[in-house]
């Protein structure tokens, strides 16, 4: 993730100050990446450094204002016209999790598989449950749509798809599992929990509805609609 060209983009409409920043970060993408204030002014500072932002004064309540420059227009720029580079992908905890286990033979990898897999369903059940409620919330008039509620939104959606993709890979890794000698089957309970579970989440998403255990449960994310800027 990318907090230096992300407060660039903050700052392409108009100085900001450090607070307003964070506020503005976390409520686009629904604090799902909190920053906190530290974090924030050191990459400022290294901004300044590089002459992609400038002081702009004090606003009215005296906090020091920073200003995208020309040079930080032309870099945030290309951030936004140059693909993600998956050349160098960031290092999957998970993968190299599994990859340990595959060789270790006082490990047993399907046990493995299956505590990440009914964690993962559960976080993507969770997630499917946060954009059920704010598309709800929507339709009933309850919050405007507006450009903070569309991107926190997007970065749900993203995280869905991604648990989607993991528990699907899980069971690849699984089915290649088993052509390997001396692996033991999935108990069969489990394996018909996991697959259900996995059928209602998708299902739900599209139909925008909330699978898991009912209204009332609390998604254990610390994903929240974005309150608007502070």
């Amino acid at each position: 993730m990318s907090i230096r060209h992300g407060l660039l983009a903050l700052l392409e409409p108009g100085p900001r100050y450090g607070f307003q920043l964070r506020s503005e970060f976390e409520s686009r993408t629904g604090s799902t990446w909190p920053l906190n204030v530290g974090q924030v002014y050191t990459t400022l500072s290294r901004l300044e450094r590089d002459g992609l932002v400038a002081p702009a004064g004090v606003d009215e309540g005296g906090h020091p204002l920073y200003a995208i420059t020309e040079a930080g227009r032309t870099e945030l720029r290309a951030w936004f016209d140059t693909p993600v580079d998956r050349a160098n992908p960031p290092r999957n905890e998970l993968a190299i999790k599994l990859a340990m286990a595959v060789g270790s033979p006082e490990v047993d990898v399907r046990a493995v598989i299956q505590a990440q897999r009914v964690h993962t369903m559960k976080a993507m059940q969770d997630y499917t449950r946060l954009k059920a409620r704010s598309m709800g919330a929507a339709i009933r008039g309850e919050h405007p749509l507006d450009v903070d509620s569309l991107t926190w939104e997007l970065v749900l959606d993203q995280m869905i798809y991604q648990a989607e993709a993991e528990a699907r890979w899980l069971d690849h890794c699984e089915t290649r599992l088993a052509r390997l000698p001396g692996t033991r089957a999935r108990p069969a309970r489990a394996a018909e929990e996991t697959l259900t579970a996995q059928d209602d989440a998708p299902a739900a998403r599209d139909a925008g509805g909330e699978p898991g255990s009912g209204q009332d449960d609390e998604p254990r994310s610390r994903l929240a609609r974005p309150r608007g800027r502070r």
